[in-house]
């Protein structure tokens, strides 16, 4: 039985990164990754000495899930770790997104996380782990970034519920909640719908900081993971500041 991590949104950011850092993990023998970019999968082998075995899928297509789940059953496959990176953000005034835009982020970011989950559950022991990454901006209502926001609160409530779950079995799941992250491609497309200017990257992270503290604080149990001086003021200030506040304060922030 083949010991393989599985990686969703892996053609690039912080999915990329992760099959670069884990590949020095002895419980990862190959990487199944997941994008809809198949050129950009296979250019993962450049990173790792492990088999990369590159499955093109649009995972906001229940077809695609079922795919994904066909392909576990017919292989002799053990996950021993799952990382959900795949995410899609549009910056925008709610009225102003596209219906499409809209049901993408939701379809994405919480519908196929949700369904990857599921289907690799079935497929993992005692010991394996998990990281479903959601976003800092799923700690407050972010005016502006509303939907994202509301997508990636789901995530956090769903991860921190499959932690306390999975514990009797022995399975860890961390929820990764990163700030901006300035290397990688999420800033330019979630920008390209932007009709108010909610861009402030002050104190932006770097993905292969990200990554490491993830990995880390996974490797711990924790339930959530805070990698960087924003990311865990954030979490703090969530939980101390009524909502109203945080919003004008949020949206302060982003026109300085």
């Amino acid at each position: 039985m083949t010991k393989i991590a599985l990686i969703t949104g892996a053609s690039s950011g912080l999915g990329q990164e992760f099959v670069k850092q884990l590949d020095t993990d002895n419980e990862v023998e190959e990487f199944y990754v997941i994008a809809r970019r198949k050129d950009r999968l296979l250019q993962l082998q450049r990173y790792t000495k492990k088999p990369v075995i590159a499955i093109p899928l649009d995972l906001t297509d229940i077809n695609s899930i079922y795919h994904l789940e066909h392909l576990l059953k017919t292989n002799n496959v053990t996950i021993t770790v799952l990382i959900v990176a795949a995410g899609l953000g549009k910056i925008g005034k709610t009225n102003h997104l596209s219906l499409k835009d809209t049901n993408t982020m939701i379809d994405l970011n919480v519908k196929a996380a949700v369904d990857t989950t599921l289907i690799a559950l079935p497929y993992m022991q005692k010991g394996a782990r998990i990281i479903e990454i959601a976003s800092v901006a799923g700690m407050n209502p972010m005016p502006y970034f509303n939907i994202y926001a509301a997508s990636k609160a789901f995530l956090i409530s769903f991860s921190k519920a499959l932690h306390y779950e999975l514990q009797k079995d022995g399975i860890k799941v961390t929820c990764l909640c990163p700030y901006w992250v300035k290397d990688t491609e999420f800033i330019q497309t979630a920008s390209t719908t932007n009709k108010h200017r909610y861009t402030n990257y002050t104190l932006a992270t770097y993905k292969k900081n990200v990554v490491k503290k993830a990995l880390k604080d996974l490797n711990h149990n924790k339930y959530m993971s805070t990698p960087s001086i924003v990311a865990s003021l954030t979490n703090v200030l969530s939980n101390l500041v009524p909502d109203p506040i945080i919003m004008k304060i949020l949206d302060t922030y982003s026109k300085l």
